[in-house]
């Protein structure tokens, strides 16, 4: 069969996932065309991501979120008119798309969470299957646990995935942990889509903090937390633009821009992981065993949604800030949950490839 994907550029997880999955349908005799992947002026698209998905790639302008002065809290408000000022601009990526989808005639497009790939949908309404892939699905599960309050944010995020999943014929929901499908919703739960070389990777422990996170503005956090610990050993990776490859902010705390094979490197290495509670790297973290602390991006709906989920089970904790003693204090306490995450994960590749080729 031929598929086209269509993959947000915003983080990490939604290329990793597209890679993984791109690996597992050309091993079984599929085709994986063409890859899109939205962008904005915020981000730049990391060179892993070309390298290793293993298709042609294209890009087009997409809707992002706008962070406040401080490049941490995300601004809905700002989000909002922001976006629909660039409407024009987003009217021309839908003329691209459909040219490409078009020419490239797919059987199936698969939507890593891509708003335009729901908005074209609902414009141009093209006969290719549409299968959506994303946690945010599991949102749509009544098992599912929300943190406390959040209402208009809960509206708008669930709108949103309306929105992104248009026409689409069944939602592949990935999830920490088994739960069951809820096939009168199209909703089919999935473990985690974990590359060869997570699975490949052993645990060590070589005395260091490892972090990611998704806005630049949590470095000063972390490097205000590291001046009154110097001891402690950290390697935290973000996405800044003007950063070099490796900033020594301080002795024993080193920034790193996104490189894939030296993450997991140390992701192996590591005696704890905090992020902004992005799925994918927490699924990479709890296959291999190690304590997580989750600081989801202020006003970002969707990682709170990640961070509890995750919590609940047994990835590690929840705090508000980059207050690493929290996760120093918590690595001899941490359960480990590896035997059952991974069991969960070896069903990956068996339920991915019936939902994706079924009528």
């Amino acid at each position: 069969m031929r598929f086209l994907f269509f993959v947000q550029g915003e983080g990490r997880g939604h290329m990793t996932q597209a890679i993984s999955l791109s690996e597992m349908l050309r091993k079984s005799g599929h085709e994986v065309t063409k890859v899109l992947i939205g962008k904005s002026q915020q981000r730049d698209i990391p060179k892993f991501f070309y390298e290793k998905i293993g298709a042609p790639v294209d890009s087009y302008e997409s809707p992002n979120f706008v962070t406040g002065s401080d490049h941490k809290k995300i601004m809905i408000g700002k989000t909002i008119i922001y976006n629909f000022l660039k409407i024009r601009t987003y009217v021309r990526s839908l003329k691209k798309i459909h040219a490409i989808v078009k020419e490239e005639r797919p059987d199936v497009i698969v939507n890593f969470y891509e708003l335009m790939t729901g908005l074209y949908h609902l414009v141009y309404h093209p006969k290719s299957k549409h299968i959506c892939i994303g946690h945010q699905y599991l949102l749509l599960h009544p098992q599912f646990q929300f943190p406390i309050g959040w209402k208009i944010d809960n509206f708008l995020l669930r709108m949103n995935t309306r929105i992104v999943s248009q026409r689409a014929v069944r939602f592949l929901a990935l999830s920490f942990r088994p739960m069951d499908d809820v096939e009168s919703k199209k909703i089919f739960v999935v473990p985690p889509l974990l590359r060869p070389e997570v699975l490949s990777l052993t645990n060590e422990d070589h005395g260091f903090i490892l972090g990611y996170v998704l806005n630049a503005g949590y470095a000063d956090e972390i490097i205000a937390w590291h001046k009154q610990n110097q001891h402690v050993k950290a390697h935290f990776f973000w996405d800044k633009r003007d950063a070099p490859e490796e900033y020594v902010a301080e002795e024993n705390l080193v920034f790193h821009r996104l490189n894939d094979t030296l993450f997991l490197e140390m992701m192996s290495k590591c005696s704890g992981y905090s992020s902004t509670a992005g799925f994918e790297s927490i699924c990479e973290a709890m296959y291999l065993g190690k304590p997580i602390m989750m600081v989801p991006t202020e006003n970002h709906y969707e990682q709170a949604c990640n961070a509890l989920d995750a919590s609940i089970s047994g990835a590690g904790f929840k705090n508000d800030t980059f207050d690493l003693s929290a996760l120093v204090n918590y690595i001899p306490r941490h359960h480990d949950i590896r035997d059952q995450f991974r069991s969960w994960v070896k069903l990956s590749e068996v339920k991915f490839l019936d939902l994706l080729t079924r009528n």
